[in-house]
Parts: C-alpha cells; sequence; structure tokens
C-alpha cells in the first residue's frame, strides 16, 4: 500500500471480526486512523489492542451499533461525524450469514427482513448518511463487500413473507448491494468519490462461514488483499464489481435499470420510517 493511505481516516464496520478485523489491523499498520466498528464492546477492545500492537500505537477508535436496527444506523453515523471531520474510506463490510435460529425468517418491529437489513439496508442508510462527509474528503473510496451468491430480487415479496428460505434471503441482499453499489457509483461521477462491489474471497476462514457448516476454502488474508486493492489500489475506476482481484459480472438483474429503480424506492421507504 502506498504513503497515501498513512493520513486516511478509514471506517470499516462489522471490524472485529473476519475481514473487518484483518483489514483494520492492517490499514492501521501501514499509518490509517481506523474506525472500528462492532456490537460488542469487549470484542472491540480486543481490536483496539491488536491495532495497538500491530501499528505501535492506538490508531483505532471504537464505534458500537446493532446494524439490524436503523435507529442505531443513525446514531451510528451522528457518531462519526462527531468524532471526525473527514473520512477517505468507507467499508460497508458488516453482514451476516445465511443460518437463523431454527431456519425460521427473522424481521425488525418494521417488518424489514434481518438479511435484507443488516446486510444492505445498513449500508444503504450509513453510506447516505456520510456521503457529505466523503465528498468534501475526496478523493475517497466506498467499498461494498457483498458476495458471489446473488439471487435476483422478487419485488413482488422481498421481504419474503412466502416461502422464506435463508439462502435466498442472504443471495437477495448480496445483489441489493451491487445493485446499490452501481447506482450509487453514477450519481458520484465528478464529484472524486468512488464506489466498488467486490466478493473478497470464496468461503473465507470466517465465524459466518464455520457457522453456517462449511470447512472454508480460503483464508482470510486473501480476501483482505483483494478489498484492499479496492481500497488503495491505483486504476480501480467505480461503478464496478470485483471477484477477488478480477472485475467480473454481477446476476444480470444488477444491470436493469428499472429493477435498480424499484430497489432505489423500496429503500427510500424503508429508511423513511426511521
Amino acid at each position: 500500500m502506498n504513503e497515501g493511505v498513512g493520513r486516511r481516516t478509514v471506517l470499516v464496520t462489522g471490524s472485529t471480526d473476519g475481514l473487518g478485523r484483518w483489514l483494520a489491523v492492517r490499514l492501521a499498520a501501514d499509518g490509517a486512523r481506523v474506525l472500528v466498528h462492532g456490537r460488542s464492546a469487549e470484542r472491540a477492545e480486543e481490536v483496539r489492542r491488536a491495532v495497538r500492537e500491530a501499528a505501535g500505537e492506538d490508531r483505532a477508535e471504537i464505534l458500537l451499533a446493532d446494524l439490524s436496527d436503523l435507529g442505531q444506523v443513525d446514531r451510528l453515523a451522528d457518531e462519526v461525524l462527531a468524532r471526525t471531520d473527514r473520512l477517505d474510506v468507507l467499508v460497508n463490510n458488516a453482514g451476516i450469514g445465511a443460518a437463523s435460529p431454527g431456519g425460521v425468517r427473522e424481521v425488525d418491529e418494521r417488518g424489514v427482513e434481518r438479511r435484507f437489513a443488516v446486510n444492505y439496508l445498513a449500508g444503504y442508510r450509513l453510506t447516505h448518511r456520510l456521503l457529505p462527509l466523503l465528498t468534501a474528503s475526496a478523493p475517497s473510496r466506498i467499498v461494498n463487500v457483498s458476495s458471489a451468491g446473488q439471487q435476483a430480487i422478487d419485488f413482488a415479496d422481498p421481504m419474503m413473507t412466502k416461502g422464506y428460505d435463508g439462502g435466498r434471503a442472504y443471495t437477495q441482499s448480496k445483489l441489493a448491494q451491487i445493485m446499490f453499489t452501481f447506482d450509487l457509483a453514477r450519481s458520484l461521477e465528478g464529484t472524486g468519490v468512488t464506489a466498488n462491489a467486490l466478493h473478497p474471497a470464496t468461503y473465507m476462514d470466517t465465524t459466518m462461514v464455520r457457522e453456517g457448516g462449511i470447512a472454508p476454502w480460503s483464508s482470510v488474508r486473501e480476501g483482505g488483499e483483494a478489498t484492499l486493492r479496492l481500497i488503495d489500489g491505483a486504476d480501480i475506476g467505480s461503478g464496478r464489481y470485483f471477484n477477488g482481484t478480477r472485475e467480473a459480472r454481477a446476476d444480470r438483474q444488477a444491470y436493469d435499470a428499472d429493477a435498480r429503480r424499484r430497489l432505489r424506492e423500496l429503500s427510500e421507504e424503508l429508511t423513511a420510517r426511521v
């Protein structure tokens, strides 16, 4: 990574475990100021200690929020805005897998399905709340950590009230991230802010993968290096989807302008209720 990262402030959501933790420690070791987000204060403190050890100084600041609650997403945005006058990189990494207790559909008090809420809607809301700061800090970057597992959104029943399946809920939420990325990049043209999405690596050795009963195929470092490329690499562009370090083709619904419009309208409706 180049020396420029040392002057950056980076927010990594879901940075108390797995890929997010790896990124937080690595970025801090390379000189960045890292805003560490998680739900657990204890685990966040563990990351802060790891950052201190890697960087030789305390470069981490802790921000706690449960991203399944949009009210807490807003409080997270407020805290970021209160703590820093610049934000060079936003990594929307926090997410949950396909498995749920008993395989049942989980919703919040507003009826938003939990995977859609955490994996997509929280990042949508947080990004929009922080866009003025990202724009003021340009050149800056938004990186959305998605997945190669994608499935078209059923706009007739986007919250999956009928025939719920956790795998479909997960893959729909991940495609929503990519659709959002494409729209965001277009709206940010000329601002100096770029937005890209990636599938970092397949079945990394993370808690999410292990809890899903899957034997890991790749290391967290492999996914981390691919994500770092979007954070600090040259000539990355904007509005792209990558599989690891290679630009790739997302599910065809991501390229459907009408589908992206419907997702925008749904997202605006759901976030307007907060």
